[in-house]
């Protein structure tokens, strides 16, 4: 029977195929369908509409925060069953000739035992097609396994490299970061230079973001620590704070927002390409004319120079349509919300908190509810 063993190839070529796209291939995958496309499709949206019928914010992000480690881990698995499934199909072909051939189920469970090299006996090759395919099952299912092993640090190195530049913007940004934090914080002396340095820590941060996001998307699933803080809120204050040094505020770091916010947006536009989060407004602006008011006021009274004329509001409108739809692809895709340009009122940065203290969270519309610390358990 040859349509078996077709079939068999097909499916153990395809499963390889999409291996080597997910884990070795360094760059973006541009095949209009992919298995590992598809299943990332097929679970997460039904995994964000359960998280959208949580009300806690608190249990809303520990249940999405599970699925990026899950994901990984199902994935592998849909890849070993595919495997086990293509050679049982070879197995079933192959052993048509015999005089008593086994079932179909039985051939699975030959190719279930040989892939994970589980070595039982209670069931034999007899030809030597038989016995090629088990040689060739048993050394893939190594290579297959140490393949998920050498998979797995990239991907929690990644996620580690990108955290460690999110939780530095904590005590420079706030907590979610903002642009009227982070310039108000780089008031007095030699702060020009920290800002300064800052966005040009940040221009590696986003290429670093970009690069790693692309080849292992998965990594964009990944929750932060905080449930207040995310990959997308930090380049979205970023970019906030880059734009705005662009259009209001004369200073002598012009050139090095330029660069970050080149690099920035980017990121945010080939990610949202990635992942099909198409660019559209979102339900509000994030800057209404009242709420720049109040981003010049705080901002002056900080120390800033800034440069209020119909050119540098327009110049700030044409900056912030460059980025902030897609921006909002990616928070509604990701279910990862945006930080507003200017707090609403005060709030206690992460740094400053423990497990005996209090924290609260977006504060988007003024609250007279305090969450708890997510420090605590």
């Amino acid at each position: 029977m040859i349509l078996p063993a077709i079939a068999g190839v097909l499916i153990i070529l395809s499963v390889l195929w999409e291996a080597f796209e997910a884990v070795v291939l360094p760059r973006r995958a541009t095949r209009r369908f992919r298995v590992t496309r598809l299943f990332y499709r097929s679970t997460w949206i039904p995994w964000r509409w359960i998280a959208h019928q949580i009300r806690p914010t608190k249990t809303r992000e520990t249940f999405l925060s599970f699925y990026g480690p899950l994901s990984i881990l199902f994935l592998f698995v849909c890849w070993a069953i595919g495997l086990i499934f293509g050679f049982g199909l070879l197995y079933f072909s192959a052993s048509r000739g015999e005089s008593s051939p086994p079932s179909f189920l039985t051939c699975l469970y030959l190719s279930g035992g040989t892939f994970f090299t589980l070595g039982v006996g209670d069931v034999t090759p007899h030809s030597w097609r038989e016995r090629w395919l088990v040689v060739s099952e048993s050394g893939l299912g190594f290579g297959f396994f140490a393949l998920v092993f050498s998979y797995l640090p990239v991907i929690y190195q990644a996620f580690s490299v990108r955290e460690v530049n999110i939780v530095l913007l904590d005590a420079r940004a706030g907590s979610p970061p903002t642009a009227a934090e982070m310039l108000r914080r780089h008031t007095g002396p030699h702060g020009m230079d920290a800002l300064q340095q800052l966005l040009h820590d940040w221009e590696r941060a986003a290429a670093e973001i970009l690069e790693s996001h692309v080849s292992y998307p998965s990594v964009s699933y990944f929750r932060s620590q905080h449930n207040n803080e995310s990959w997308v809120a930090a380049l979205a204050a970023i970019l906030d704070t880059s734009a705005l040094l662009l259009a209001s505020i004369e200073n002598p770091c012009t050139r090095q927002a330029r660069l970050t916010f080149a690099m920035s947006r980017h990121t945010v536009a080939d990610l949202a390409q990635l992942f099909n989060a198409t660019p559209q407004p979102g339900d509000r602006d994030r800057l209404p004319p009242s709420e720049l008011q109040r981003l010049r006021t705080t901002l002056t009274q900080a120390g800033f120079q800034l440069t209020d004329t119909e050119a540098s509001r327009k110049k700030l409108a044409e900056l912030r349509e460059m980025y902030e739809p897609y921006l909002q692809g990616l928070s509604r895709f990701l279910f990862m919300e945006l930080p507003p340009w200017i707090l609403t009122k005060e709030i206690t940065d992460n740094w400053k908190t423990t497990a005996w203290g209090r924290i609260s969270g977006f504060a988007t519309p003024a609250r007279e509810e305090i969450t708890v610390d997510d420090h605590s358990d």
